[in-house]
């Protein structure tokens, strides 16, 4: 009998690795994506902190700007009560009597204190 031989151009090769196709992008897709993604994050971090800063800085110009406005409403509710005062100490003391020792004027500080003191 004749012996078996291989056809001619020999056999297929043998597949012993697995053929799983590759699933998703390439891995440079995704480092660049990454990268555009934090590129875009970094943009509005940076223009967001600007815009805060302008804000933070109009907010104390504000504030600076209006600060004559409140001392002067200040000052009429002081001269308001000042003259109130006047009135009633007039009223009811008559006017020989002086409470104060001297005629220079003392702006009034307002303290505020319990109603009643719980023990």
């Amino acid at each position: 009998m004749p012996q078996d031989m291989p056809p001619t151009g020999g056999y297929r090769e043998v597949q012993y690795k697995r053929n799983v196709p590759a699933r998703g992008f390439r891995p440079i897709t995704y480092l660049v994506g990454m990268h555009l993604f934090m590129a875009y994050g970094y943009y509005k971090l940076f223009y967001g902190i600007r815009e805060q800063n302008e804000l933070a800085r109009e907010k104390i110009w504000g504030r600076l700007h209006i600060l004559p406005l409140l001392q002067a409403e200040e000052d009429r509710d002081q001269a308001r009560r000042y003259y109130a005062d006047k009135a009633r100490e007039q009223q009811l003391l008559g006017s020989e009597t002086k409470i104060y020792n001297s005629d220079r004027f003392v702006r009034p500080t307002f303290g505020y204190t319990p109603a009643k003191a719980h023990n």
